[in-house]
């Protein structure tokens, strides 16, 4: 789909060079282009359109990564310039310091879109949030499914990296969880109880799944099946995700899980 259709689809009830449109909190559109965009019929097909469901639902994003120039790096949003648009795109703390070295240069972050507001209240602001690779978005999206916590509330709360966050619910550490902005001891153990069985892919990621998309230092699947391994040998999950930490460490790759249950008991010895 073509940025102009894809952005220009709206739910707001007015448009002017400088509009709210669907996909993206503020949208700048240059030149001559404004008038097309404004009276697109995808523009008046939404607008006639009644809105019934704002939720986060992954994989039905309008826009599900942006790639372009990060021209402006805010305290909860940056901005990214794709072609003759200007895209606000908020996004948590950890991934805010990791953008900052990267101003005015090109970077692609995955995205989420949401409807920020309610359908009685008559004002509706799109809104995109980013993330650097495709499980901090998986996680965020989890995140929001737990009760009280809406988009707004996760990325508050995401001010270190996604493992981090995963240990600490997966290990059930209400009390470190409660000290993350805006969620406290009530929330904390919602959180738990809903997505600890959910976590061990996320507190098994390892450095370069988080930070880059030059690909991981392991496969995701061989990692995953080891952790299930050495839990069904007996061990406990954080003494399996140790082991798996303490073999990735050596900087060793491993084509499948029988190398890499090899390499832990070897080291083990």
């Amino acid at each position: 789909m073509c940025p102009i259709s894809a952005c220009s689809l709206g739910f707001a009830q007015q448009f002017d060079t400088e509009s709210k449109v669907g996909g993206s909190a503020r949208l700048r559109i240059s030149g001559g282009m404004a008038d097309d965009v404004l009276n697109s019929p995808t523009r008046r097909t939404y607008i006639e359109s009644s809105i019934e469901n704002v939720s986060i639902h992954e994989g039905s994003e309008l826009i599900s990564a942006i790639a372009g120039t990060l021209s402006h790096v805010g305290e909860t949003s940056v901005t990214i310039q794709a072609g003759p648009f200007d895209y606000e795109v908020f996004v948590g703390d950890f991934t805010r310091r990791q953008l900052q070295p990267k101003l005015n240069e090109d970077v692609r972050l995955h995205t989420l879109d949401y409807i920020e507001g309610n359908t009685t209240g008559g004002r509706l602001t799109p809104r995109l949030v980013g993330f650097l690779t495709l499980p901090e978005r998986q996680f965020f999206d989890l995140f929001c499914s737990v009760d009280g916590v809406g988009a707004k509330k996760a990325l508050r709360a995401m001010v270190r990296p996604v493992r981090e966050l995963a240990v600490l619910i997966e290990e059930q550490d209400t009390k470190a969880l409660s000290t993350l902005p805006g969620i406290g001891a009530a929330t904390s153990e919602r959180i738990i109880a809903k997505l600890r069985r959910k976590m061990p892919r996320f507190a098994l990621m390892v450095a370069g799944e988080e930070l880059s998309e030059g690909g991981t230092t392991q496969s995701s699947p061989v990692i995953e099946e080891t952790y299930e391994a050495l839990v069904m040998l007996g061990h406990s999950e954080t003494d399996a995700r140790h082991l798996i930490d303490e073999a990735i460490a050596s900087g060793r790759k491993f084509k499948d899980t029988e190398s890499l249950l090899t390499a832990i008991y070897q080291k083990s010895k």
